[in-house]
């Protein structure tokens, strides 16, 4: 952690304290807010990173990020992918695909611990793991922190020891490996309700849970809609030269105009299979035959086809450092 954090900084913890979607009534609101939020973070922090997920919500954070450094001439910040031995395939290839495209510096954040011992014993998803075979770091988490008695656990993530070891600590320890102070990221209030109450700048300063940072949130005031208009209006458009300046909607799968394909927009094709939240490929089901934004974005749930949610654990991990 840089000498000092968290003293250096100038940033308002309370900003957006209070707030919903709806204070920011236009598109315009919304993107001037994230950019603001995005140069203040990019300035303020000594080693700031944006954390990508390769989903919607974290490309389009990245794509703010990417649109401040190089509009007010500041570095622009590696990037940390979770990799969590459970993904899409096609997740997988995007954030390589995109990675070489953008020229991003891409940190991956492993449990190695937890990896190699699935690979080792070939286990696949579901199947159990002796807590006596971690390493004493994640031991001491199991038992310790989460206070989890059983003597296994099974290797899916969206359980509560699964989600803490291969995406929380394995983030943990990239933040404190990298001496990381400020972790952009993409998460939104209407997304979950543990997540209504974040702030713009939320500090995360317990030594004892978490090496000391800060989490920079500039799309909160984003819903689902708006990140698909985003999208379509202003971020493929603006990084895609072949796409209409105007803008375009797709309205299925093979529908990309002036001969353009999946490879070369920077959405997951997941999305046009109708996905509307990209988990773990185990444990996250297809929410509609349509394209995401053509979904009745208002009346269903955005992550109902995570297992996770089905589970009353948000709360808690996020207590624990989850995004």
């Amino acid at each position: 952690m840089p000498e000092g954090f968290p003293d250096y900084l100038n940033v308002d913890y309370t900003d957006g304290e209070g707030e919903t979607p709806e204070d920011y009534p236009s598109i315009q609101h919304k993107i001037e807010k994230a950019i603001e939020v995005t140069k203040q973070g990019l300035e303020e922090y000594e080693n700031p990173a944006v954390m990508w997920t390769g989903g919607k919500d974290s490309t389009l954070t990245l794509y703010f990020v990417k649109e401040v450094a190089d509009r007010y001439d500041l570095e622009l910040p590696p990037t940390v992918f979770i990799d969590h031995y459970q993904h899409f395939d096609e997740l997988m290839d995007f954030v390589e695909h995109w990675a070489d495209e953008w020229d991003l510096e891409v940190v991956y954040a492993r449990n190695t611990d937890v990896g190699e011992y699935v690979e080792e014993n070939g286990l696949t998803p579901g199947d159990e793991i002796p807590i006596s075979a971690l390493s004493e770091h994640n031991q001491h988490h199991v038992r310790n922190i989460l206070e989890y008695e059983e003597d296994t656990f099974p290797f899916l993530l969206d359980t509560y020891v699964g989600n803490h070891l291969l995406k929380t600590v394995a983030l943990n320890d990239a933040l404190e490996e990298y001496d990381i102070d400020g972790i952009v990221s993409g998460i939104r209030w209407d997304e979950q309700d543990a997540r209504a109450d974040e702030t713009f700048f939320s500090p995360r300063h317990d030594p004892d849970i978490y090496p000391p940072h800060d989490r920079v949130q500039p799309i909160l005031q984003f819903t689902e809609a708006d990140v698909w208009e985003a999208f379509w209006h202003f971020v493929v458009p603006e990084t895609v030269e072949e796409f209409p300046d105007e803008g375009y909607v797709p309205q299925d799968y093979d529908d990309l105009p002036n001969g353009l394909t999946h490879e070369d927009i920077p959405v997951s094709p997941k999305y046009f299979e109708g996905f509307r939240s990209l988990g773990s490929e185990v444990s996250t089901d297809r929410a509609d035959s349509e394209p995401a934004w053509l979904q009745d974005l208002d009346n269903t749930t955005e992550r109902a086809g995570r297992a996770q949610d089905k589970e009353d654990l948000m709360e808690r991990l996020r207590d624990l450092g989850y995004m």
